[in-house]
């Protein structure tokens, strides 16, 4: 272990909400903001609900030039960016330059810019595309114009790692700031994926609920997709106490693994393997985990397998923890998903209350944890993680505790 790394800022936008405030509201009181999605040709799916972000206006957060050159992905990591960067209380001057970094992650970038230029070239039969689409869609963009905004001249780059980039940003962050590359990080995710050919493809995969996402239930038959971003500031400790910062959590460790096996299917090995190392690098015992914000995507094979996976590395501690998975709440926010929950697990931390698992009916033999069903739990909570494993069996588990 070398130095000591804060979470000084939060930010997100999500199906709760636009801010930090609705997000956490709608955490505690377990209000799920899984809607009937609104989009074009959303009549002609199977699957009509997810996370969407409703009555979100993009002309009241950017100028008329530069909307164009924006994908609603780069516009939730901006709008997520300035509400964590003030919420960290850094001054222009403080961000600017080349010792803060801009890692995100995101699964599939700009693909509503894509959808949209096929839609209008294949089926309008438009012959030129627009200029502004690769700029767009390319999954850096996020992270570029958040450099840009932010006069960012350290590292900044995307990570794309399906359903784990966000916390494979955060943990290179983390790695960063605590080895002294850059003094501060600006991290976390960002994705925009509800549109007809996204879920359309997802459909086809067979693993969206049409009726309710209920993680580690009896009965759960999918997930539900969900947009959104979140960022946390990243500082070194002493740096943020030394400048009088509000200190939200020590974000303490970081475990990556890869299963090596299916793309498809999960490996409780693989997953025990990225969760040993988060707890490892945080100099954590499991016995020091009261709280895991588990991956828990309500699908058929994801659950059971993360449920062995928690009973390889917390062996009779795990009857011990509290277990609950958001997804059932904000969405499947894929590359930003690890992101909204890490800015979950760290506001429980600091409330000292888990958010509970939505639409849970009822125990499933296979899922035999403490899920925390339906209403959020007030608790101590001294440490906790945050699980998060991808198709291509790409695991990323980041530890968090209270800032001593």
């Amino acid at each position: 272990m070398t130095s000591q790394v804060a979470v000084t800022g939060l930010g997100c936008i999500s199906a709760l909400g636009p801010d930090v405030a609705a997000f956490w509201s709608g955490l505690s009181a377990g209000r799920s903001g899984i809607k009937p999605l609104e989009f074009p040709g959303s009549e002609e799916l199977h699957v009509r609900i997810g996370g969407q972000i409703k009555d979100f206006d993009a002309s009241a957060h950017f100028s008329a030039a530069k909307l164009p050159f924006l994908d609603p992905f780069a516009q939730f990591a901006l709008i997520a960016a300035r509400e964590a960067v003030k919420d960290a209380g850094l001054s222009p001057a403080e961000v600017a330059g080349p010792r803060t970094a801009v890692i995100l992650g995101t699964g599939i970038g700009g693909i509503s810019t894509l959808n949209e230029a096929f839609y209008q070239r294949y089926a309008q039969g438009k012959r030129r595309i627009d200029a502004a689409t690769i700029p767009k869609a390319m999954p850096n963009a996020a992270p570029s114009h958040v450099s840009m905004e932010f006069g960012v001249n350290g590292p900044a780059f995307a990570v794309c790692s399906a359903c784990s980039s966000a916390n494979h940003a955060m943990g290179l962050a983390l790695t960063m700031v605590r080895t002294g590359v850059v003094d501060r990080a600006i991290t976390g995710g960002s994705e925009a994926n509800l549109n007809f050919a996204n879920v359309n493809a997802w459909e086809a995969l067979k693993v969206l609920t049409p009726d309710a996402c209920r993680p580690f239930s009896r009965g759960r038959n999918g997930m539900s997709l969900g947009d959104g971003a979140g960022i946390v500031i990243l500082e070194r400790m002493d740096a943020a106490r030394a400048r009088g910062a509000r200190i939200h959590a020590e974000m303490a460790g970081f475990g990556a693994s890869s299963d090596a096996g299916d793309l498809l299917r999960p490996d409780a090995n693989g997953a025990a393997l990225a969760m040993r190392g988060a707890l490892a690098d945080g100099g954590l015992a499991p016995e020091d985990i009261d709280y895991v914000n588990a991956h828990g995507t309500g699908t058929l094979l994801n659950d059971p397998v993360e449920t062995a996976a928690i009973r390889l590395v917390f062996g009779a501690h795990a009857d011990r923890l509290a277990v609950s998975s958001t997804k059932s709440l904000h969405g499947h926010a894929l590359g930003a998903a690890g992101a909204l929950e890490m800015v979950a697990t760290v506001l429980a931390l600091q409330h000292q209350v888990a958010p509970p698992t939505a639409n849970w009916l009822e125990r499933d033999p296979k899922c035999d944890l403490d899920y925390v069903p339906n209403e959020a739990r007030a608790m101590p909570i001294r440490a906790a993680m945050s699980n998060s494993f991808a198709f291509g069996g790409l695991n990323a588990v980041l530890t968090v505790k209270r800032a001593g």
